[in-house]
C-alpha cells in the first residue's frame, strides 16, 4: 500500500496547486484537473493485486470474481479500469471471453418476470441502466462463437420472438445468458417476456435456475430438447411448476429418473403433466401435477 499513500500524497499536493488557479479562466481550471484525474485513476489501479495492475481488462475480471451477483455501477468500475474505455473492456470479457456479465438494464427485466431474483443480489441498491453484475464466475469458452451466431439471427427480419426460440434452438442443452438473448432481441426490453411466453405458452422446454434447473446459475437459460410440451400441458404459471417439481424432488414419479442420472446420449429431461387433462378441465393447480420425464410423459399422453 505504500504506492497508494505515495499517490494520495500526489494528489493532495495536486490539489493545492488547482486552488491557485481558481480565479483564472476556465480552460486553465479544467486542465488544472486533468493531473488529478489521472492520479486518482492510478490509484484505484493500484488498490488491486500487482499481477493484474497492468491491464484494465485484467483489473475489471479481478473485480467481477471478487464480487460476484453484486450490483457494481459503472463509477467503481471506471475507478477499477482506470481508462475511459472500461465499458469496451467490459464488454470484451462478455463477448470475446465468455465471462457471464449482464447488464443492470437485463438484470431489471429477468426480475421482473421472475428469471432472476433480487433478493440473491449481494446488495440493497437499486439497479440502475449501467450498472453491471457477474452472475456466474465461471468461464463459458464457446461464447465468443455464439455471439457470431447471435450477431446473425439478431439481423433477420424475424420476430423477437422467433429470433429467440431460433438461437436456443442453436444451443440445445447449452445455458446461454440473459445477455445474449437481450442481444439477439435487438435490445428490446419484451425479450424476457417472450422467453416466458415461449416456456409457458407454446410449450418450449427452457429451463432456469428458477424453473425447473436448481442447478443452473441464476440468469442463465437453457433449451432441454428440441422439442414442444403437449398442449394440454402448456400454459403452467411458474410458481406452480416449480412447487410441483419441488415437491416431486425434481425426480420423474413413473421411472425415477433424475437429473444426476443424466448423460449426453441421455435424451430425457422432465415435464409437468396434468393428472386430469387441461382440456378436459383439470386445474393449473399443484396437486393436479405430476413430475415426469419426457419418455414417460409421451408413454403416458399415448394411452
Amino acid at each position: 500500500m505504500k504506492k497508494v499513500e505515495k499517490l494520495r500524497e500526489e494528489v493532495i499536493g495536486l490539489l493545492n496547486r488547482f486552488e491557485t488557479v481558481v480565479d483564472t479562466d476556465l480552460r486553465d481550471q479544467v486542465r488544472a484537473l486533468i493531473p488529478i484525474w489521472n492520479k486518482l485513476n492510478e490509484i484505484g489501479s493500484a488498490l488491486l493485486p500487482h499481477e493484474v495492475r497492468s491491464a484494465a481488462r485484467d483489473r475489471l475480471l479481478y473485480y467481477f470474481r471478487r464480487y460476484p451477483m453484486t450490483v457494481l455501477s459503472q463509477n467503481e468500475l471506471a475507478i477499477v479500469a482506470g481508462i475511459s474505455e472500461w465499458a469496451r473492456r467490459v464488454r470484451e470479457l462478455r463477448v470475446e471471453f465468455g465471462w457471464s456479465i449482464v447488464s443492470g438494464t437485463a438484470a431489471r427485466e429477468m426480475i421482473k418476470e421472475g428469471d432472476l431474483d433480487s433478493s440473491v443480489l449481494d446488495s440493497e441498491d437499486n439497479i440502475h441502466a449501467d450498472d453491471y453484475i457477474m452472475v456466474s464466475t465461471e468461464q463459458d469458452r464457446e461464447a465468443a462463437f455464439r455471439w457470431k451466431v447471435a450477431k446473425e439471427i439478431r439481423n433477420k427480419k424475424l420476430s423477437v420472438r422467433n429470433k429467440i426460440l431460433e438461437y436456443l434452438r442453436m444451443n440445445i442443452g447449452k445455458p446461454v445468458s440473459g445477455e445474449e438473448l437481450r442481444y439477439v432481441a435487438k435490445n428490446k426490453t419484451e425479450w424476457a417476456r417472450r422467453v416466458r411466453e415461449l416456456r409457458t405458452e407454446e410449450g418450449w422446454p427452457i429451463s432456469s435456475y428458477w424453473n425447473g434447473r436448481p442447478e443452473l446459475r441464476s440468469g442463465l437459460y437453457l433449451l432441454e430438447q428440441d422439442r414442444q410440451t403437449p398442449p394440454h400441458d402448456r400454459r403452467i404459471p411458474d410458481p406452480m411448476r416449480r412447487a410441483a417439481l419441488v415437491r416431486d424432488g425434481y425426480e420423474c414419479q413413473k421411472c425415477r429418473w433424475t437429473r444426476k442420472q443424466w448423460t449426453r446420449d441421455d435424451p430425457r429431461h422432465l415435464e409437468l403433466h396434468h393428472i386430469e387433462h387441461h382440456a378436459k378441465g383439470g386445474a393449473n393447480e399443484t396437486e393436479n401435477l405430476i413430475t415426469l420425464c419426457n419418455v414417460c410423459h409421451d408413454l403416458e399422453h399415448a394411452k
